[in-house]
């Protein structure tokens, strides 16, 4: 695996970085309108939250599907303060699954409970089969990520939830759109966790996070913790956080949102052509699923061959994640070894993603499927 940055900057100087895995120098050259709203934004002086927070969170809510959104200063706060507001804390336990961003089991560990690890399926998300095992009396929560942009299987999940009553807090971080038998995903849980980090679908200038909900007594209560838990001005009803969305990324987010559907297709479009083109090596979407593919991820037996070997031919690519959670140095007082997950590891060694953003080319296309059939089929 290359874990260097320098060698990506080395062949940006020279030339020879042909295609970038993301799109951050891209993504705003189509909307200087956005310098126009946030000069009047400015003027204005409407900076905490306020009206540019309010229009976003209605029209978030709108296009999930769902009564209520709340919007927060990032995805990890997002899972914090969802876990705040159910009083999960010290004495509990939390189901999520090992291959996910850090941030899933850091919010997790923050709010004082316990991780508990299940093993994933092929497609990278929670192996429902092997939730119910890992219950006990502790456990208050389940977190199922819907990895890459591909729903977990909620249905079995909610299901399983339901018959030991737990709560069901969606990691849709990478799924802004995605759907689940025709059904937004962050309309399951009883909340929905997405990030609109500049890598994301749905995107700003830095951190921000969006908050889903049905329940109008979670709503009220994530109002207050994402500001300090004031009622007002003056009175505070519970110690909560600062943790409110700026109104420059909410001006950003609602202006992209009119996008998004466009931009969600395209990904499906340019994933659609990867796997007719690269058939062996990528996943294999259900019937019951609507994948938005905030990553497309393709796996080989010699991985790290293969990345370096695309970076010389100019393509960057990246590896999402390589050390699984339960084998990081933080999580070392939870007891896990290597061998406890062996699908969620084995996947860690062979999984590699490549480029999939809307600005990509047909010939962009075409040259990565070209070079990565040349390696594996050499």
């Amino acid at each position: 695996m290359i874990k260097h940055n320098y060698l990506i900057k080395q062949y940006e100087k020279t030339g020879k970085l042909r295609i970038n895995h993301n799109y951050l120098r891209e993504q705003f050259s189509d909307f200087r309108k956005i310098f126009e709203d946030l000069e009047k934004l400015i003027q204005d002086g409407d900076y905490t939250l306020g009206k540019p927070v309010n229009e976003f969170e209605k029209n978030f809510s709108k296009m999930i599907n769902v009564k209520y959104a709340i919007g927060v200063n990032s995805g990890t706060d997002a899972l914090t303060l969802s876990l705040k507001a159910l009083d999960v804390g010290y004495g509990n336990e939390v189901i999520t699954t090992p291959n996910t961003f850090i941030a899933t089991v850091g919010a997790i560990v923050d709010s004082g409970a316990k991780p508990i690890f299940v093993d994933v399926r092929e497609d990278y998300n929670i192996n429902p089969d092997l939730i119910e095992e890992k219950i006990t009396e502790m456990t208050r929560a389940i977190i199922p990520v819907h990895l890459t942009g591909r729903p977990a299987d909620l249905g079995s999940i909610i299901k399983i939830a339901d018959k030991h009553n737990l709560y069901v807090i969606e990691d849709a971080a990478q799924a802004i759109g995605a759907k689940y038998k025709g059904q937004k995903v962050g309309s399951f849980g009883i909340t929905g966790c997405f990030s609109l980090h500049p890598l994301k679908n749905l995107n700003v200038i830095g951190d921000a996070g969006v908050i889903t909900t049905n329940d109008h007594r979670i709503y009220d209560k994530l109002l207050k913790l994402r500001n300090h838990g004031l009622r007002d001005r003056d009175v505070c009803d519970c110690f909560g956080y600062n943790s409110r969305m700026d109104a420059i990324h909410a001006a950003i987010a609602n202006l992209k949102l009119k996008y998004i559907d466009k931009w969600n297709k395209r990904h499906r479009e340019i994933a659609s052509f990867y796997i007719e083109n690269l058939k062996e090596s990528v996943p294999v979407e259900r019937d019951y699923e609507e994948p938005v593919y905030h990553r497309f991820i393709i796996r080989h037996s010699i991985r790290n061959e293969l990345q370096e070997y695309l970076l010389k031919e100019g393509i960057e690519t990246k590896v999402h994640y390589p050390i699984p959670i339960h084998l990081q140095p933080a999580a070392k007082y939870l007891g896990y070894k290597k061998g406890d997950f062996p699908i969620a590891e084995e996947q860690a060694n062979t999984i590699l993603s490549i480029p999939l953003y809307p600005q990509l080319t047909i010939e962009q296309l075409d040259f990565i499927v070209n070079k990565i059939r040349n390696f594996v089929y050499k």
